[in-house]
Order: C-alpha cells, then sequence, then structure tokens
C-alpha cells in the first residue's frame, strides 16, 4: 500500500451485491488509472453492511479496503467507510452502479474553485421504458428544484465529519438530508453544492425490474400516505423496500 495520503476515498456500501460488484469496481479501476494525480491517491473502501454471499471476498480480489458494519442502516454503512477513510475527500456510491472513467478529475476541478461544499454527479440509468423514462423526468425536476443530485456524492473530509455525517436514524432519504446539511454549512462560506454532469454515473434499473416500470408512483404515494398517517408504518414500509430485498 502507498504512504501517499490519498487525494480521494471512495465508500461503496454493499450487503450481498456479489452480483453488482463485479461490473462496478472495474469502473472504479478504470477512473482510478485515469485520475491525474495517480492512482495511488485513490483508496477504495467497501463496507461489508452483513452480507452473507461472497461480497466480501469479491471486494478483497479487486484490492478494496473491506470494513465491516452490522447495523443494517445504509447511512451506517457510508458512515463506517468514511470513519476508516483516510483521504481528503469523501466519495459515495450505491454498489449496483458504475461510474465514468472521469469521475475523479471531474470532481477535483469542482472543489478546486473553492466555489464548491459538495455535490454529486447525476446519473443515467443502464436501460430505458416509458415508465422509467416517466420517473426520470419527475426525479429531475426535484433535482433542478432543489438543486441537488445523486450518484457519486462527495465532499471534503472535514466538512463530512463537521456535519455529523449521515442521519443513522433515517432509514430512508438520508442522501437527501446529507446533502441539504452540506448545502447549509457551505451557505456560509458562501459556497454551493455541484452537479458534476460530465462524470454521470450509471444507476441500475433493479428496483424497475422487480417492482415494475411504474412502480415509483404507486409506491411514491404509498409511501407518502404512510408518513402522514404513522411513523411506524413508513418504517416497515422502508425497510421491506430498501432492506429485505432477497440478493
Amino acid at each position: 500500500m502507498s504512504d501517499l495520503i490519498p487525494r480521494f476515498s471512495l465508500i461503496i456500501p454493499a450487503y450481498n451485491e456479489e452480483a453488482y460488484l463485479p461490473h462496478l469496481l472495474p469502473t472504479v479501476e478504470e477512473a482510478r488509472h485515469r485520475y491525474t494525480g495517480g492512482p495511488d491517491r485513490i483508496e477504495v473502501i467497501v463496507v461489508d453492511n452483513a452480507s452473507t454471499d461472497s461480497t466480501p471476498q469479491i471486494a478483497e480480489q479487486w484490492g478494496c479496503k473491506l470494513v465491516r458494519v452490522e447495523k443494517r442502516v445504509i447511512a451506517a454503512s457510508r458512515n463506517g467507510g468514511a470513519r476508516q477513510a483516510r483521504g481528503e475527500i469523501l466519495c459515495f456510491i450505491d454498489a449496483d452502479s458504475r461510474i465514468h472513467p472521469e469521475t475523479f478529475n471531474a470532481i477535483d476541478r469542482a472543489l478546486l474553485t473553492g466555489k464548491v461544499v459538495a455535490g454529486a454527479t447525476g446519473v443515467k440509468l443502464e436501460r430505458w421504458s416509458l415508465g422509467i423514462a416517466a420517473t426520470y423526468v419527475v426525479m429531475m425536476s426535484m433535482v433542478i428544484a432543489l438543486k441537488m443530485d445523486t450518484g457519486v456524492v462527495f465532499c471534503r473530509k472535514e466538512d463530512f465529519e463537521a456535519i455529523g455525517g449521515y442521519n443513522e436514524d433515517r432509514l430512508f432519504a438520508e442522501d437527501v438530508q446529507f446533502l441539504f446539511d452540506l448545502k447549509r454549512l457551505g451557505r456560509k462560506r458562501r459556497q454551493r453544492l455541484a452537479r458534476v454532469t460530465s462524470a454521470k454515473a450509471v444507476a441500475s434499473t433493479r428496483k424497475f425490474d422487480k417492482y415494475g416500470e411504474w412502480h415509483y408512483f404507486t409506491h411514491l404515494f404509498k409511501l407518502g400516505f404512510m408518513i402522514l398517517k404513522s411513523p411506524t408504518a413508513s418504517t416497515d414500509f422502508a425497510r421491506k423496500y430498501w432492506y429485505e430485498d432477497e440478493r
């Protein structure tokens, strides 16, 4: 392992992701070797979130730093990876994604302006259908309205620590709160959130594969109703939808 202090730490939360990690990690390696600062300035951390498959073995085969977190909450998984990270800049990506070859160069350019507190690369989807396209339009309207995105999410480690990381009390929308907290922090310094769309990640459509092309609309309304009706009901729904998938 290099003695260089990493510029980036890429944190990948993973629960039973043996089917997807082999697609993500080659794209990470390509992006590492395209980084102008050199591949040794980027460490890759896979957070094994109580997997029962070969996720940890795959991570180690690819030379990733393996961190284990037992608490089955994605915020806890991201925070656990961040605690072990050595990089100046923390990046977070879902295990069922693929990243753009210029990811680290594009993020570096954004942060070096001094005008950006944090941000995300945005995503494009691995396949399209009418239902998926309609969902994408809805999501993009929210992205534009809130001026925040998904994909590879990034921030400086010192800023991550300043806001306390991800909220582990949330089973969902923890990523939205995370960016809101960073946006609030940046406002004090006249810094903004950035959408680095020149390096969009590719997002999986596995939820559409499982629940149907139009499921987002029915699930969204159902979840909204549950939040208004009962916190317990919304928690049960979130656990079933995001945490209890058979993989």
